[in-house]
């Protein structure tokens, strides 16, 4: 049996728009470059058929990756999950109480991830330490770079 992955609709939606645009913009336009990289003739020499060979395999292998995961992908209705605690897709509002800085990171599937969107992966060590706390709670993490004390602001599951 294969596990199911949790997703949020949102992290569906870019994933297929990503698998979108490699099948219909990248994939066609990396086979012009193939031909027209042949038709300079001896494919031994020449770097730019072997470029754009090697950018086809890394373009092939990210779509078998993007088709996989939504093929397994458990889309998560997050208009259910609304409760005081914390849980898969929630948005969680955190207060440093050492440096009083303020932030806020979504809790989402593995391959929806992204530090930069503050995206966290339900997996991460940081997102676990989150699960079933409820605004107003403090809490202790181990980071790399010691103990931090964070207070849950808020806590949201608007999708």
């Amino acid at each position: 049996m294969m596990k199911r992955a949790p997703m949020t609709s949102k992290g569906a939606e870019r994933l297929r728009a990503e698998l979108e645009r490699l099948k219909s913009v990248e994939r066609p336009a990396i086979i012009q470059a193939i031909a027209e990289a042949r038709a300079h003739g001896d494919l031994k020499e020449n770097a730019e058929y072997h470029a754009a060979r090697e950018q086809q395999g890394f373009v092939e292998g990210r779509i078998q990756e993007l088709e996989a995961a939504l093929s397994t992908a458990e889309i998560i209705d997050l208009s259910r999950l609304k409760g005081p605690r914390i849980v898969f897709g929630a948005t969680v509002g955190l207060a440093d109480e050492d440096s009083g800085e303020e932030i806020s990171y979504q809790i989402v599937g593995d391959l929806e991830a992204d530090i930069k969107q503050r995206m966290l992966s339900v997996s991460s060590p940081f997102a676990r330490a989150l699960i079933g706390k409820s605004a107003g709670e403090s809490f202790e993490f181990q980071a790399p770079n010691g103990t931090r004390r964070y207070e849950i602001v808020s806590v949201d599951y608007g999708d």
